[in-house]
């Protein structure tokens, strides 16, 4: 049975007659052997030839087109060409490089320059004609300064400028012309400044304009009639990280060079029809970490060149089963962090040339099969393959359930078999070994569903986590773990009483107990299902990981069900686990301070017999639920968590308790101790009798014989 843990996913061998391999699997280079798609880019080689790791490395966009925009010019000599330059800076040909001079102003230096690098200076302003004698000035860095005023006439007389940087300044605004003679500029560099409007007219004159950096700035805006009225030639379009909020129709009508569009962390709701439909030759867009809630179906119509495009991190709340069709030539997908309620093969299916497509969850792969290289492929308790993606939390989920199982089935055997002074807190140990139990049940199930799925999880990851099965198994695991604990705490308190206050005339009889027991046991039950009763407020409550427990919160988790779960682990449980580690304590300290009073060697023993006891049954409890609380907190506190953490804790940390409380609360007393002896030897003088009988009639038997 346990052998699936070990199962190779399948290689197939296409028929020959066929053209392709099979949906879900891709070829080694060639047609002879394919491989699912859950092993190519995995990090390991699988293929004879290697095929199934190469080509992994997403370079679709604009990683392609970067080295053409950052052509190398013919190195100059070292020498310097210059007659003037302040001698602090430094020369190299016709370059002059003062960057973190101190400089207030720019520094006088021959006609003759072509790059001036004025970088981390504290220039304030640029006034008119000031770089009017450089008519052949071609590179024009002003990086990390402070300046906020720049007049239109600045850069008056740079014909030839090529590159200008004047970004991490306080520049607030662009004056129209004030590029009017940068007729020949190829890049503009405005990133982490101030500034809040753009009017195309602030771009006049940059005709030959091929890439346009805005980053971090505070626009709220694209300019009404086209950001490229004055930039025919603009090829890349950074502006990334502003404060636009729509996309016009008519923002890029005049973009028909753009082939990289970034718009990343801004605030954009809405995006009108056609806003990209001049985009003929985009080949990059970049529309993620906004506030988008819904794309037009046709918005992407146009923009058949289009290689990659990444809409992650917004708050869709549907997503087109058609919303891709026009991208033919898409390679990369980006739609990490969106949940895709209506997911489905239909939407993926018409990208024929798609290569890589990154999800929020590894379960949504099993929708796009014809994509070769899909991401996330685990989330840290699943794989592709497996329900559990540790091969060791494959083995050991059988061991801990079957640990678990033996030893609360052997104590309920053994407290029925072996009579006890106190039977209402035999009862209570019983119930409590019952609630353990069925940890040990959950698990078993976790395990079998694992071997059900093994080697094609993936294709059935959603239904199971949205199954009933899932919802039922993970209400099994809740009810026993908050049975338990109320268990434990009642247990608790009731030694608490005895202990501390031995002289109390109160003890619980077997109506009370049998109420209390009864009563902890449907509370248990009401918290468990309480989830089931309304899923507008809960969601799929079991359903948010493959092992079905609702440890970890992440953002996309219901308000409700947070409130819920937090109450439950941070309010009840840490409530419990307080009130055990103090009533344990005091026990403790009441017992020494009994035991001081007498001197005897006999009590000292004892004493040190009760304090190991009380040490490991708190430290077991902390071991235990320590970890949990850490971990629902920091989840709260939207701390990043990966999967597998949480599949070590539902696995090992999370049944310490169930495993340990027939050894703690039976097995280690020294009562059931003595009774098991006294029972175990009572069993052996009846052997001995029997054994003793069986000879003195095979000796009689003999002894006949013989007088005859």
């Amino acid at each position: 049975m346990l052998q699936c843990l070990f199962v190779e996913p399948r290689v197939v061998e296409p028929d020959p007659s066929a053209d392709a391999c099979p949906l879900g699997h891709f070829p080694c280079g060639n047609l002879s052997v394919c491989l699912p798609q859950l092993r190519h880019c995995n990090g390991v080689t699988d293929c004879a030839n290697g095929a199934d790791e190469e080509n992994c490395v997403d370079n679709s966009g604009w990683p392609h087109l970067f080295d053409a925009f950052l052509k190398t010019s013919v190195e100059e000599t070292k020498e310097c060409l210059l007659d003037v330059y302040p001698e602090e800076c430094l020369c190299e040909g016709r370059k002059v490089d003062c960057t973190n001079k101190g400089f207030h102003s720019v520094p006088a230096v021959s006609s003759n320059i072509t790059t001036l690098e004025l970088n981390s200076n504290q220039i304030t302003s640029l006034s008119a004609d000031l770089f009017i004698r450089y008519k052949n000035l071609e590179k024009l860095h002003l990086q990390n300064n402070s300046m906020s005023t720049i007049s239109n006439r600045a850069f008056s007389g740079l014909h030839k400028l090529r590159k200008l940087f004047l970004s991490q300044n306080r520049i607030t605004v662009l004056k129209k012309g004030v590029f009017r003679d940068l007729g020949n500029l190829e890049w503009l560099i405005l990133e982490d400044n101030k500034i809040s409007v753009i009017k195309w007219r602030s771009f006049l004159g940059l005709k030959s304009l091929f890439f346009l950096s805005l980053l971090n700035n505070s626009l709220e805006h694209i300019p009404k009639k086209s950001f490229c009225q004055e930039m025919p030639r603009l090829n890349w379009l950074e502006l990334e990280g502003n404060k636009i909020s729509s996309l016009r129709s008519s923002g890029f009508r005049d973009c028909a060079s753009l082939t990289v569009l970034a718009l990343r962390r801004n605030q954009i709701q809405m995006i009108e029809e056609g806003a990209f439909s001049a985009l003929h030759r985009l080949i990059d867009l970049d529309l993620s970490v906004n506030r988008i809630q819904e794309l037009p179906s046709s918005v992407f119509t146009n923009l058949q060149n289009l290689k990659q495009l990444n809409i992650s991190h917004n708050p869709f709340s549907h997503i087109y089963e058609d919303q891709f069709d026009s991208l033919v030539n898409l390679q990369s997908l980006g739609i990490e962090g969106i949940e895709i309620p209506n997911i489905c093969n239909r939407m993926f299916h018409p990208l024929g040339n798609l290569s890589h497509i990154y999800f929020k969850k590894f379960e949504y792969c099993g929708y796009s099969p014809n994509v070769r290289s899909c991401k996330p492929n685990t989330d840290g308790i699943s794989s592709f393959e497996n329900l559990l993606a540790n091969i060791i939390l494959r083995v050991f989920v059988w061991v801990v359930a079957c640990i678990i199982c033996f030893g609360n089935v052997f104590v309920i055997c053994l407290r029925s078999c072996i009579a006890s002074e106190n039977r209402h807190h035999t009862m209570s140990i019983k119930s409590l070994c019952c609630a353990d139990c069925l940890m040990g049940v959950y698990l078993l199930f976790i395990g079998a569903f694992d071997i059900r799925y093994c080697g094609e999880y993936n294709r059935h990851a959603q239904l199971w986590m949205e199954s009933l099965q899932c919802q039922l198994i993970g209400s099994l695991a809740m009810l026993s773990t908050e049975v338990s604990v109320m268990l434990l705490t009642y247990m608790t308190l009731e030694k608490y009483v005895c202990i501390v206050f031995p002289f109390h005339n109160y003890r619980a009889g077997r109506k009370q107990t049998l109420s209390t027991l009864i009563s902890i046991w449907i509370l248990g039950f009401i918290i468990a299902v309480i989830p089931f009763w309304d899923k507008h407020t809960f969601g799929n409550y079991y359903g948010r990981n493959g092992v079905c427990f609702p440890l970890h919160s992440d953002l996309t988790e219901k308000p409700g069900a947070r409130s819920y779960s937090t109450g439950i682990f941070l309010g009840l449980n840490l409530f419990a686990f307080i009130t055990i580690v103090f009533s344990y304590t005091s026990m403790f300290f009441s017992v020494r301070k009994t035991g001081a009073k007498t001197a005897r060697q006999s009590v000292f023993n004892r004493e040190v017999t009760i304090a190991k006891r009380f040490f490991f049954i708190v430290f077991t409890d902390a071991l235990c639920w320590i970890p949990i609380f850490v971990l629902k907190i920091l989840s709260l506190l939207q701390v990043e968590i990966t999967g597998t953490i949480i599949l070590w804790v539902v696995i090992f940390i999370l049944p310490i308790n169930s495993a340990l409380n027939p050894i703690l609360y039976t097995i280690t007393t020294t009562f059931f101790q003595e009774r098991l002896k006294h029972c175990l030897q009572m069993k052996w003088q009846q052997l001995g009798m029997r054994e003793t009988r069986h000879s003195i009639s095979m000796i009689s038997t003999h002894t006949r014989v013989s007088a005859e």
